[in-house]
């Protein structure tokens, strides 16, 4: 964060400063990280005590203490022996404090803030943009999957006066809460990728989705620019509803970036990227043909970064996976291959990684789906369960082992659609799916592993690479 005083800090959240036994005055200076979470509080930083959910940051703040943290921010008074500004609401306060370091670097001239969002890719795209904002000069992305209210805020506040870019993934599950983080950090380039069902139960329905994402390019300036996927019809209609100038990307042949001749196997895929007048091969190790569409929003972006497209081709090039748990590649003994993508799940993504499974099979060996529950679906739950089964069926993946009780439909529509002889089978626990694939599976055999985040199915990803490395 930037070097800013006590006072500064207070006034910024609008709150009050506590001196207690610190000794502190409002004119010392604090220029550490921000954290919300105890356990990774180091010496300098900031700790904010937030209400969550499930517990009480107040309750965390001895550790905090203990771990060096130079201010504490709370709702209530706690430990005096480091200076507390108090606020009304920690999560605000949060926010707040993010509004004013970024304004103040913006108003310098240099930095440029790109926000992406979507129902699909956020992460992945991020991380690409990220390769290329480092060519241009230093920058400040998105750790992990912090895209909320939360983790949107902790991202910015990691801004320093030289930070030329801020690449900020910016999600949602309710209306509002993207224009909320683009007000913090007003983007010069706004990204959509997809408008899809991902978090519908929560939404309500796709319209709702739609309008949601496309707060990312609502507000944006006539001097900014939207990088808008030519190829999702929902996200199309968003080229109408902003100021800003338009940049597509996609397969569409109107869009100004975008990819022919794509070709993928296991060993990631091959496409020419076209851009600013420009052909130019890319071998993209990124495993799954639907990261395509991801790449090419990068490249958008990075071109309009300035970035060459040779560098562009570069940047996308040097990358080796998605994200961890992102179609992540593990395992190898007896030509075994286990693709670990169970971080997230939406029914497009999980069609996107059954399409790519049925592509990259060996000959020699079997197609394996280990498939999870898609959470946060709502009314479409069931359907969707079911419609992801018969299309495993019609795919022809040589096997289904679907885990856990709320995926169960997914079994079930594939024994209705003819796989009944052993082609699909269910285990209520991981356990149990992890002793039948590690008697079972054989030589050559490829095997992706998806679900929700909240199945859990990665650590059984995790498992499975280790057994079969």
């Amino acid at each position: 964060m930037i070097d800013l005083t006590l006072a500064e800090i207070a006034a910024a959240m609008d709150g009050t400063f506590v001196v207690g036994a610190s000794g502190a005055t409002p004119e010392d200076r604090i220029a550490g990280e921000s954290q919300t979470d105890s356990r990774e509080v180091q010496p300098g930083q900031i700790f904010f005590a937030r209400r969550g959910e499930e517990t009480d940051g107040h309750r965390f703040v001895p550790q905090a203490v203990a771990a060096g943290a130079a201010l504490i921010v709370g709702e209530r008074e706690t430990d005096d022996s480091v200076p507390q500004i108090l606020v009304a609401d920690t999560t605000d306060a949060l926010g707040a404090l993010a509004t004013e370091v970024v304004r103040r670097v913006r108003a310098a001239g240099q930095l440029r803030i790109v926000g992406i969002t979507g129902s699909n890719g956020k992460t992945t795209t991020k991380n690409l943009v990220a390769a290329m904002a480092d060519r241009v000069g230093p920058s400040v992305a998105s750790a992990k999957s912090f895209n909320n209210e939360v983790g949107g805020p902790l991202t910015m506040l990691r801004v320093e006066h030289d930070t030329r870019t801020l690449v900020a993934e910016m999600g949602a599950s309710a209306e509002g809460e993207i224009a909320r983080l683009t007000a913090m950090a007003p983007p010069h380039i706004g990204v959509v990728l997809t408008v899809g069902l991902a978090h519908a139960g929560e939404f309500g329905g796709i319209e709702t989705t739609f309008r949601t994402k496309s707060e990312m390019v609502r507000d944006l300036p006539a001097d900014a620019v939207a990088v808008l996927n030519r190829d999702d019809a929902y996200v199309s209609r968003m080229g109408e509803l902003t100021n800003a100038r338009v940049r597509w990307f996609g397969r569409h042949p109107e869009a100004d970036v975008r990819a022919s001749d794509i070709d993928s196997d296991a060993s990631g895929t091959r496409f020419t990227l076209h851009i600013d007048g420009a052909s130019l091969p890319v071998t993209f190790r990124v495993l799954g043909e639907h990261h395509v569409t991801n790449a090419l929003a990068a490249a958008a972006v990075g071109s309009e970064l300035g970035l060459a497209p040779a560098d562009i081709v570069a940047a996308l090039e040097g990358a080796t996976r998605a994200a961890r748990w992102r179609m992540e590649v593990m395992g190898g003994r007896d030509g075994i291959t286990i693709i670990n993508d169970a971080y997230n799940a939406s029914p497009d993504s999980m069609s996107a990684g059954l399409r790519t499974l049925a592509q990259i099979g060996k000959p020699e060996g079997r197609t394996v789906a280990v498939l999870g529950a898609m959470s946060e679906l709502g009314e479409y739950a069931i359907e969707e369960h079911l419609r992801i089964g018969l299309q495993a069926v019609r795919l022809r993946i040589s096997e289904l082992v679907v885990v856990g009780a709320e995926a169960r439909n997914l079994h079930i529509s594939a024994i209705n659609e003819g796989s009944w002889d052993g082609e699909s089978v269910f285990f209520a626990e991981q356990d149990e799916a992890f002793a039948y694939l590690e008697r079972t599976l054989r030589p050559n055999d490829t095997v992706l592993v998806k679900s929700s985040n909240a199945a859990g199915l990665r650590f059984l990803g995790d498992r499975l690479g280790e057994a079969f490395a």
